[in-house]
């Protein structure tokens, strides 16, 4: 298990630091002044999501997934951190739109949505550390009941009317 940790916090590792700093490349854009320097600057640009940042978010996600169950960790902290990873997933997918659209004639990337991208990244990323780190007793955010098995039929009597409904024919 160590091993698939350590493969975790390496991928998480890769994948926040090239969220943060493919920003600064966008930036690169308004200052390209030749072809051959704009197409060298968007075959870096691309590289670096495909060949760097998307490989290393599928081996966090995926190694993240298998310690979730080697670990079992079902603690409220826990939920707060897969919603702030959820944060940085869409933050990786609006990057990979930015690329798409970002090497069009005559498109820049502002320096003020440099500045917000990289800040709001770098909040999403201190967040899952403080809270990964911090462990925070929260409270349950949803009721014990939702941890029991049949626990649903119980709490939402139409939930059992449903059930009936969709059981197979005999």
């Amino acid at each position: 298990m160590i091993w698939l940790k350590l493969v975790h916090i390496a991928a998480i590792a890769l994948w926040s630091g090239a969220l943060i700093s493919l920003p600064a490349l966008y930036v690169q854009r308004a200052h390209v002044d030749s072809t051959a320097s704009l197409h060298r600057l968007q075959a870096l640009v691309r590289f670096l999501y495909v060949n760097v940042l998307s490989p290393a978010a599928f081996l966090a996600i995926a190694s993240g997934t298998a310690l979730i169950f080697l670990r079992e960790t079902f603690e409220p902290w826990f939920s707060v951190k897969l919603a702030l990873v959820g944060a940085m997933t869409v933050i990786h997918v609006m990057t990979g739109q930015v690329i798409l659209r970002l090497f069009d004639e005559e498109e820049i990337y502002p320096l003020w949505r440099f500045t917000a991208t990289t800040l709001l990244t770098l909040v999403v990323v201190t967040s899952i550390l403080t809270v990964v780190l911090g462990k925070p007793d929260l409270p349950a955010l949803l009721p014990d009941a939702f941890g029991e098995p049949g626990a649903l039929r119980r709490l939402l009597p139409w939930v059992q009317s449903l059930s009936e409904i969709m059981r197979p024919m005999p």
